[in-house]
């Protein structure tokens, strides 16, 4: 049983630096024949291990070093938990070529909290959407009465700039 373990924990790892896009753990089971838990199990492993495995709303991806944005920044914002509200945010921020790799809030009991998003697209704003809507879900900000920080990925320090403005513009940048 561990050698099988071991070999698909390693088949896993080499599909994930492999693949140009996340992989969900849906596709995993089917691909390995086990439970979409087994795959969870298998990536927390692998995360413990050191594998830079993130876990995003679109499936498990390695960021790829040379994929990495030349400018990175946090935002402070706050807007309504509404997913018009949401999906508005998220692609002014795509749509000005920006990726938002990340959300947290400050927790009063944990700390703060963070959910990797890394949304580029205003098809992965919408995936994104509907997923939260499937799950009944609930954004992060709904901690906070809707203060929240984004990490976003830049091309370069001008991209940053106007994403900047144009949240500030819409009314959400907290400065």
């Amino acid at each position: 049983m561990g050698v099988k373990q071991e070999e698909r924990r390693e088949r896993i790892l080499a599909l994930l630096e492999e693949a140009e896009e996340p992989i969900t753990g849906s596709t995993l089971s089917s691909l390995f024949g086990v439970t979409r838990q087994v795959i969870v199990g298998d990536v927390a492993v692998l995360r413990a291990q050191g594998a830079g495995i993130i876990a995003t709303p679109q499936g498990y991806l390695l960021p790829k070093a040379a994929a990495r944005a030349a400018h990175r920044s946090r935002v402070a914002v706050r807007h309504g938990a509404e997913n018009a509200e949401l999906a508005r945010e998220l692609n002014l921020i795509v749509d000005l070529g920006g990726t938002v790799v990340d959300v947290s809030v400050e927790h009063p009991l944990y700390g703060e909290l963070t959910a990797n998003l890394q949304l580029s697209s205003r098809q992965d704003v919408q995936r994104f959407i509907e997923k939260m809507q499937e799950l009944q879900g609930e954004p992060l900000l709904v901690l906070t009465g809707g203060y929240h920080l984004h990490t976003i990925d830049a091309p370069n320090q001008e991209v940053m700039e106007e994403i900047r403005a144009a949240l500030r513009r819409a009314g959400y940048l907290v400065e």
